[in-house]
């Protein structure tokens, strides 16, 4: 079986540093080129690779089996829609498409293909994430009555992407940080009967919203998300109570950081936290009070492709989904409309 012979439309962060890296280290895959229009970037970290100057020299090339759609989410439906009409597989990047509609669209040219559709949402693979998941599944808190999920910041500045703040389809924090936080919760908890939420603009000069909070509503859970960039100290990024106890947990994933630091994944020690970012279990087990710090599991984003590329080769389903992709466009829309209306919004 050849391996996965894969394009990456930008080397921006997003292609250097979570993509790129993961892409070139499985020998599942092949890391062929990157889209440049005008600069040789890439060339820098991958010296062999092909500079594509076009989407459509990408598309021509019929070697390509795979390719990631990195660019702003604005043009995701777009390019999407080409890289899966010219026969190939793709991976696209959160936010899935700027509306439910679009990703509908795309979800069903990728079954009439018979290509592979699979939205990157990263952060499911995070050592926070996988841990919270694990005390869930282990049923060390009882039964879930509530949970709370932020992505926090202390930022003012705006960003130097103009796409990212802009008003336009698929731009502001929701669109940004928003699928990290609400793909999630549907991990852990499902789809929510209705969504009530509050989006502001809090930082000066900003004309797309940077603050958000919503809650999900479950027959028996209550599920907020909450982001802001007015937070200089950090709270929990997960709290989480059961009737049999507790869990806090900071966001302490450090896989981002060192990606950014061009610090290579592969090691033994990839994706391993501080000790002292370790949650705070408080339950009760078999009669017994237990209250200390938990073992925090290990992050590595390279599960995530490790899984596209069994997928592909095995023509059964992605580990992140189209659908998936369309739960949470679901989601943000319906976050949209309780804001305007200051109601709760049924899904």
């Amino acid at each position: 079986m050849h391996p996965i012979r894969t394009a990456i439309l930008s080397f921006g962060m997003s292609g250097r540093v979570f993509h790129a890296p993961f892409i070139a280290l499985d020998p599942a895959f092949e890391l062929v080129g990157f889209w440049e229009r005008t600069t040789n970037n890439s060339l820098e970290f991958y010296p062999t690779v092909t500079i594509y100057r076009s989407l459509e020299d990408v598309l021509n090339d019929a070697s390509i089996d795979l390719v990631i759609v990195n660019t702003p989410t604005y043009t995701h439906y777009e390019y999407t829609k080409k890289v899966l009409l010219a026969g190939k597989h793709a991976v696209v990047e959160k936010c899935f498409t700027s509306t439910t509609e679009e990703a509908i669209e795309l979800h069903q040219i990728a079954i009439e293909k018979n290509v592979q559709l699979s939205v990157f949402q990263n952060r499911r693979w995070d050592s926070d994430f996988k841990t919270v998941k694990r005390l869930i599944k282990e049923n060390w808190l009882g039964n879930i009555v509530e949970a709370e999920i932020h992505f926090d910041r202390f930022k003012e500045e705006l960003s130097p992407k103009l796409h990212k703040e802009t008003p336009g389809p698929g731009a502001g924090t929701l669109y940004d940080l928003g699928p990290h936080l609400i793909d999630q919760a549907l991990c852990l908890f499902g789809m929510p009967d209705s969504v009530f939420a509050d989006i502001r603009i809090t930082r000066p000069g900003s004309l797309v919203d940077d603050y958000f909070e919503i809650l999900l509503y479950y027959k028996t859970i209550r599920v907020r998300l909450k982001s802001g960039y007015q937070v200089r100290e950090a709270v929990p990024s997960y709290v989480i109570h059961g009737n049999k106890g507790s869990f806090l947990k900071s966001r302490g994933d450090i896989q981002e950081i060192e990606l950014v630091a061009n610090k290579k994944p592969g090691n033994k020690e990839w994706g391993t936290e501080p000790i002292e970012e370790q949650g705070l279990l408080h339950t009760e087990m078999n009669g017994q009070i237990i209250r200390g710090k938990v073992p925090t599991m290990q992050g590595n984003y390279a599960d995530y492709y490790s899984a596209v590329a069994i997928a592909i080769n095995t023509q059964t389903a992605m580990p992140v989904t189209a659908q998936d992709g369309i739960n949470i466009l679901q989601i943000i829309e319906a976050a949209f409309k309780s804001n305007q209306q200051k109601a709760v919004i049924d899904l």
